[in-house]
């Protein structure tokens, strides 16, 4: 499997502190920049822009330790990757919404643009703590630097930001990653007997019943886990970005070395005290 080479805390400026939320010092952004329609993940309809009904005047929520018996089950699951409190301490400098409210609709925008940043930043800050990216150290810290130049920008250069375009580079130097580290994991696995079945990006894997399988290096880039039973499986060095794990079964699943795995995924999935995680993030407290 992927060795660390390098200890993610000595990388400055992009800590896993920064890269998580921290709803103390946001403005609620996520409760009122975000649509959500009723279903199984909330009790109610709300439109983009437009506070949600549980959001206290001190931009906390009202029901915060009882939201999934409450119908809203969505909202433990969501993370902003730290983007909240970025646009409200630092894009706008402390000043709410409320407070000046003509600028409430581009700062809703601007937070929905900040995600996608911090959700890079996230990415690359995985990458370059793994000992299989040397080759392409120095591709990738520039990608870095870059995607933290942006997080700098002022609210009117973030709204004219072509964020897709940013994405789609640095999602070319991901999949290099993917195959550098995937790669490394099947070479360890050639002595294995047997043929192992291979799975394809966005595959369909809906309620797949997966549990013990050795899917070390597989690519389930934007897979549908959906209701999967992945139970003891060993997930290292497998690409994971995108993949829906909700309601999947990760109970004493392995997810020590997974690749570009997000703390939304794992609240979104459901697992227990042996499942195997990464040490930058945090168990789910629904588990």
């Amino acid at each position: 499997m992927s060795a660390i080479h390098e200890n993610p805390q000595s990388i400055p400026d992009w800590n896993n502190g920064r890269l998580h939320a921290d709803c103390e010092n946001c403005f609620g952004l996520c409760c009122v920049s975000l649509p959500f329609a009723a279903s199984i993940d909330f009790a109610i309809d709300k439109d983009a822009g437009h506070p949600c009904s549980n959001l206290q005047s001190n931009f906390r929520c009202g029901i915060h330790n009882s939201l999934r018996e409450q119908g809203f089950k969505g909202c433990t699951v969501y993370d902003c990757f730290g983007a909240g409190q970025q646009v409200s301490q630092v894009t706008y400098g402390g000043h709410d919404w409320r407070q000046v409210p003509d600028s409430a609709e581009q700062m809703f925008e601007v937070f929905r643009v900040m995600r996608q940043i911090h959700e890079l930043l996230w990415y690359l800050r995985e990458t370059l703590v793994l000992e299989t990216t040397r080759p392409i150290h120095d591709e990738l810290r520039l990608a870095l630097e870059e995607t933290e130049r942006l997080t700098r920008l002022s609210p009117d250069s973030l709204m004219e930001l072509n964020v897709s375009a940013h994405r789609a580079e640095v999602n070319e130097l991901l999949l290099k990653v993917s195959e550098l580290v995937r790669g490394e994991a099947h070479r360890e696995q050639r002595s294995t007997r047997g043929r192992k079945k291979t799975y394809g990006r966005g595959a369909d894997l809906i309620g797949a019943k997966l549990r013990g399988a050795d899917l070390r290096g597989a690519n389930l880039r934007g897979s549908y886990l959906i209701a999967a039973d992945l139970r003891d499986a060993d997930l290292r060095a497998a690409d994971l970005i995108g993949a829906d794990f909700r309601d999947a079964d990760l109970k004493g699943a392995n997810l020590t070395e997974s690749l570009f795995l997000t703390q939304f995924q794992l609240n979104a999935a459901k697992g227990n005290a042996a499942t195997k995680l990464p040490p930058s993030l945090a168990r789910p407290a629904h588990w």
